[in-house]
């Protein structure tokens, strides 16, 4: 059939009419897309292409009792270049000089980094790394370089700000002050006080940056400055003393190398207030050497040995079962009890002896055969002595891992209670405490009988402002009589003054110290494992207690020498001799007196012309960088530094007008 003209224009006009009708379509759509979804799809898209990043708040510093810096947050920045968005004529004017700085910075020839940048830039690499995790005046440089000194909009400078905690006393009390540490993950544990107080007070609150994604993942800042600002957290002065801090830590670092201990820990604590002004964990790596491996004294239970015939004599002299004036037959230096034996600490015994003669001997059978005697027919009434005297709780205590102590009871079923478990307690096996729990016992009896919590925070602060005062917690108003106080506190003098006492090696003329010495075997059931805790808890001086001591130390060599006196004295003994006695030490802190005196009154006429011209910068060259911390924070500025010492340089000279919360670096 012939095709006619009339159907050859009725084809045209089909396939117009259907072009016609798909092009009010597309209109129709675009109309749509522009004004009825319009806000929906623009949202999307920028949604895509820039989205707000956060800018993590700097942590609170931490500090010293008197002032030192012990944890930090430090800037650090990562330089990085968009190839792509200089122009030509701006690339190829600045490539030279660039590379030139770059050369000098780096050590390579600029040709190396000419042509680096040419082929980066031919790549299209907007997200080139030229420099990673810098401090502060390495950024402000990479900022002033050519080409870069343009800004982001012009030279494709990108900053990329991140902090790191720093700890200026490095490994010293790392375990109790705390450490940063990240996983595979990413995810950041800090254990201690750092830890402690992260989220309450140090942590402060995150800002944000808008950054437009530049592909493969890469984000770039869309502007210099950041959508929220961060708000950086509280500052946490602690109790931790330095001077003694570091005198307990290397007392007992000397005496864990010398005896080839596996690890050991001491803790200085105030007798009135509880604060903690010392406290240092070692353990031994493979190689033999001792760091901050665990923090042995807040979370390491174990059987206290000698140390607990404290908490067994005071019970029963509060409960006026016993007198220290009391004799006991010590029996040839070994008791049966069920089969098992308990065995003196000298062989053979030491005959009739007075309880307080058995106490500075540390007799085993002489503390055993009066306990037995007084509670034997009622057991249960010397656990509720002990639990009276709150040994059966735990310290509550801010830093993570305290475990309960462990005292067993008849009157609870699987509760370790046996047949022989009151005369195992009594010489200090069968019960469990952590170094803190039993120097908190001890510190109640240096302090006539309260017991108060150990005390790591004296205050939380904003600069100068004191926003958290930390006061002292009375746990127990009074543990037991004063009568009975008097009586163990002599006992424990006795220890250490009198010539059979067990810790009369540690007896100084020039100095009174009390306390009682512990040696407790370590896996005994196994004898092939066999090995000792050696211990010395304590306080000084003894008429006037100042501070409480102990000192424990797990697995010495024993062909070295295993025993209380010998492994863990010493270190009591120069603790508390270095604290109170040593002639370089007064001095040191006589001079610091009249230095601080000097540092008070020029830290005063600053702040009385800060007061009068919070715009002009003040001159803190040569000022310690603590009060030049606090006197530039009251007037607003943020300041960073590195180190502790004096000031040498500051990077904003004096006498130029300032701005609120203008950054200022101090190096010292």
């Amino acid at each position: 059939m012939a095709v006619t003209e009339k159907d050859i224009l009725n084809r045209l006009y089909f396939v117009a009419g259907c072009m016609f009708f798909f092009g009010v379509l597309v209109v129709f759509k675009l109309v749509s897309i522009q004004f009825v979804h319009g806000a929906k799809y623009r949202a999307l898209a920028e949604k895509i292409s820039s989205k707000e990043m956060v800018v993590p708040a700097n942590r609170g510093n931490v500090y010293s009792s008197n002032g030192d810096l012990l944890a930090t947050s430090i800037p650090k920045y990562d330089i990085r270049f968009d190839l792509l968005t200089p122009t030509n004529k701006r690339f190829e004017k600045h490539i030279g000089d660039l590379s030139d700085s770059l050369a000098i910075y780096f050590g390579n020839t600029s040709s190396y980094y000419t042509k680096k940048l040419r082929k980066e830039r031919k790549n299209k690499n907007r997200y080139f790394l030229l420099a990673r995790d810098i401090g502060y005046s390495d950024y402000v440089w990479f900022r002033n370089l050519p080409l870069l000194n343009l800004g982001a909009y012009k030279g494709g400078i990108i900053v990329e700000q991140n902090t790191k905690r720093e700890y200026p006393l490095g490994g010293i009390a790392q375990r109790t002050i705390g450490y940063e540490r990240k996983d595979a993950n990413g995810n950041v544990t800090r254990p201690g006080i750092d830890g402690a107080y992260g989220e309450t007070y140090l942590k402060g609150t995150d800002g944000s940056h808008l950054k437009q994604k530049i592909g493969k993942g890469q984000w770039k800042p869309i502007s210099d400055s950041n959508q929220k600002e961060p708000k950086d957290g509280l500052d946490v002065y602690t109790t931790i003393d330095v001077n003694i801090q570091d005198i307990a830590h290397h007392a007992l670092l000397e005496q864990l190398e010398k005896y080839k201990a596996d690890h050991g820990c001491v803790v200085v604590m105030e007798v009135k207030t509880g604060e903690i002004k010392a406290i240092s964990n070692l353990g031994r790596n493979s190689k033999g050497y001792y760091y901050e491996r665990l923090n042995y004294a807040v979370g390491e239970s174990h059987e206290p040995g000698s140390t607990f015939k404290l908490m067994a004599l005071t019970a029963a002299l509060e409960d006026k079962k016993i007198d220290t004036s009391d004799i006991v037959d010590t029996k040839k230096g070994v008791l049966s009890f069920y089969g098992k034996k308990v065995r003196d600490s000298k062989y053979g015994g030491y005959g009739k002896i007075t309880l307080s003669r058995a106490f500075e001997v540390s007799s085993n059978t002489g503390i055993v055969a009066a306990i037995d005697k007084a509670y034997r027919k009622k057991p249960s009434q010397f656990i509720d002595r002990l639990y009276a005297m709150n040994l059966n709780n735990s310290l509550d205590l801010p830093i993570v891992g305290e475990p309960l102590p462990i005292i067993p009871d008849p009157r609870i079923k699987n509760n370790r209670w046996s047949g022989i478990a009151l005369q195992w307690m009594a010489y200090g096996y069968g019960v469990s405490f952590t170094p803190l729990q039993t120097l908190t016992f001890y510190n109640a009896i240096a302090n006539d009988g309260e017991m108060v919590k150990p005390k790591f925070l004296k205050e939380v602060k904003r600069f100068d402002e004191v926003v958290v005062p930390f006061e002292k917690e009375v746990i127990n108003k009074q543990i037991c009589s004063k009568e009975t106080t008097a009586k163990v506190k002599q006992l424990l003098k006795n220890v250490v003054e009198k010539k059979h006492g067990t810790g009369h090696r540690l007896y100084s003329e020039n100095f009174s110290m009390a306390g009682k010495t512990g040696t407790c075997q370590k896996d005994y059931k196994d004898k092939d494992k066999l090995a000792y805790i050696s211990s010395f808890a304590g306080f000084f001086p003894a008429e006037n207690p100042k501070y409480s001591c102990i000192v424990v130390i797990h697995e010495p060599d024993k062909s070295v020498g295993y025993y209380g006196a010998d492994v863990s004295g010493p270190v009591f003994k120069k603790v508390a001799q270095k604290i109170f006695t040593d002639t370089p030490i007064k001095n040191e802190l006589n001079s610091l007196e009249v230095n601080l005196a000097q540092i008070d009154k020029s830290y005063n006429a600053y702040k009385e012309k800060s007061s009068t011209y919070l715009t002009i910068m003040p001159n803190v060259i040569g000022m310690p960088i603590m009060d030049a911390v606090a006197l530039l924070e009251n007037m607003g500025l943020k300041v960073q530094f590195n180190q502790t010492g004096k000031v040498k340089s500051q990077s904003i000279a004096k006498g130029i007008k300032i701005k609120r919360n203008q950054t200022i670096i101090l190096n010292v």
